[in-house]
C-alpha cells in the first residue's frame, strides 16, 4: 500500500498545483494514456511508446516510433504530445495520463519551473494539446507501472529513422 499512497499524494500534489484539472465525478476517464520516451545516449537514438486503454483496462491502441536523435527529456515530452494527439483522434473527452518522468509531470503541473527554451516550447505544446479535453489528470508512476509504454519506447529508439 505505500506505493499506492505515494501515487495518491503525487496526484493530489498535481491537482493542488493547479496544473491537473480533474473532475471528481463518477465518470471514469474515457482514456488512460501511458506514455514513455527512451534515448540510447543523451542525446542519442530516441523513441516514444504509447499505450491507450479504455475504462475497462482493454488496450485501445499502442504506438511505437523513432524520433531520431534526442535527449531522454525531449523523448518523454514527445511521447506525451503524440499520446495526447492519439487520444484526441479517438474522440476522448477525458484523459488520465501516467508516465514515469517525474520531471515532465512536475513541469506540466507547474511544480517545477521550465527554464530551457526547448522544454518551454514542448511544455507549451503539451498545454495546447490538453485544452480540448474536458478534464485531465497526470501522475508520475514508477517505471514498473509503465512497463508496456517503456518497452514500446525502447523499440522505437532501436528503429532506424528516415
Amino acid at each position: 500500500m505505500p506505493a499506492e499512497a505515494a501515487r495518491s499524494r503525487r496526484a493530489a500534489t498535481a491537482a493542488a498545483a493547479g496544473g491537473a484539472r480533474a473532475k471528481r465525478d463518477a465518470d471514469p476517464p474515457a482514456i488512460l494514456l501511458e506514455c514513455d520516451g527512451a534515448s540510447f545516449g543523451n542525446p542519442g537514438d530516441a523513441g516514444i511508446g504509447i499505450r491507450l486503454s479504455g475504462p475497462d483496462g482493454e488496450t485501445v491502441a499502442e504506438h511505437s516510433e523513432s524520433i531520431g536523435r534526442a535527449t531522454n527529456n525531449v523523448a518523454e515530452y514527445m511521447a506525451l504530445i503524440r499520446g495526447l494527439e492519439l487520444a484526441a483522434s479517438r474522440g476522448a473527452r477525458r484523459v488520465a495520463i501516467r508516465m514515469d518522468s517525474e520531471l515532465v509531470v512536475r513541469q506540466v503541473t507547474g511544480v517545477y519551473k521550465t527554464r530551457d527554451a526547448k522544454m518551454q516550447d514542448l511544455l507549451g505544446e503539451v498545454k495546447t494539446r490538453l485544452r480540448p479535453f474536458e478534464s485531465w489528470t497526470i501522475e508520475s508512476v514508477p517505471r514498473g507501472f509503465n512497463a508496456r509504454a517503456d518497452a514500446l519506447a525502447k523499440a522505437g529508439a532501436q528503429e532506424k529513422g528516415d
